[in-house]
């Protein structure tokens, strides 16, 4: 399987491009995004590209993949909703429907988030624009997609939250997020466990298109 990642330097990005570089049926990893990771591994090419609403310039070397894992987002604290909805929405689709269009075989996965609205009705901006990105991904002509909504993600091995104050949070509370991971599946996930669930579902489907956090453990 060749697998393209978006939003590898993330927290949960970071977590699946560990699993695609571990996974023997991984065949390569094209990372894209706006800087490198800084990482070397046989597995692993990077196209660094700064227009994530444009990719006629790269197209070419996008074409010819199994899968793909979209594990970019921002938090919507601060932010309105035509900010958030461009960071989250335009940016997310302008990728599918170039990579729908190259790859019509492709299993597209999607990280959103527990609480997304599937009706787009909802008082919650970020789940109503959550829930827009999601309905409109499931309408391309992909092979699959599926749309992945952790709650709390503990990151594993080594891997770091960019946010100063979060990561610190992450360190401090650990004993707890292991104890909820495996106490309370509904609300706890780990990176590497996010990483082995989309492999698992791109290689083997899933009966649903939505995972929540107790689907993405069972995988």
């Amino acid at each position: 399987m060749k697998v393209i990642l978006f939003g590898a330097t993330g927290m949960v990005g970071q977590g699946v491009l560990r699993e695609c570089l571990l996974d023997g049926g991984v065949e390569s990893v094209l990372v894209v995004g706006r800087s490198p990771t800084g990482q070397r591994h046989a597995k692993l090419r990077e196209i660094v590209h700064d227009d994530f609403l444009d990719y006629s310039a790269i197209e070419s070397g996008l074409a010819g993949y199994d899968a793909c894992f979209f594990c970019l987002g921002v938090s919507s604290v601060g932010m309105n909703e035509e900010r958030y909805r461009h960071l989250t929405y335009d940016i997310t689709l302008a990728a599918a429907r170039t990579l729908a269009r190259l790859n019509p075989q492709m299993v597209f996965v999607y990280v959103t988030g527990r609480g997304t609205d599937s009706t787009e009705k909802g008082s919650l901006m970020w789940a109503r624009v959550k829930g827009k990105t999601e309905n409109d991904l499931l309408e391309l002509p992909f092979k699959a997609a599926y749309m992945f909504r952790p709650a709390g993600i503990q990151p594993l091995h080594g891997i770091r939250s960019k946010t100063a104050w979060v990561q610190a949070i992450y360190v401090g509370a650990a004993p707890l997020l292991s104890l909820l991971n495996r106490v309370a599946p509904k609300y706890m996930t780990t990176t590497e466990q996010v990483g082995r669930a989309m492999i698992k579902v791109a290689r083997d489907g899933f009966p649903r298109p939505v995972l929540e956090s107790e689907d993405i453990n069972k995988l």
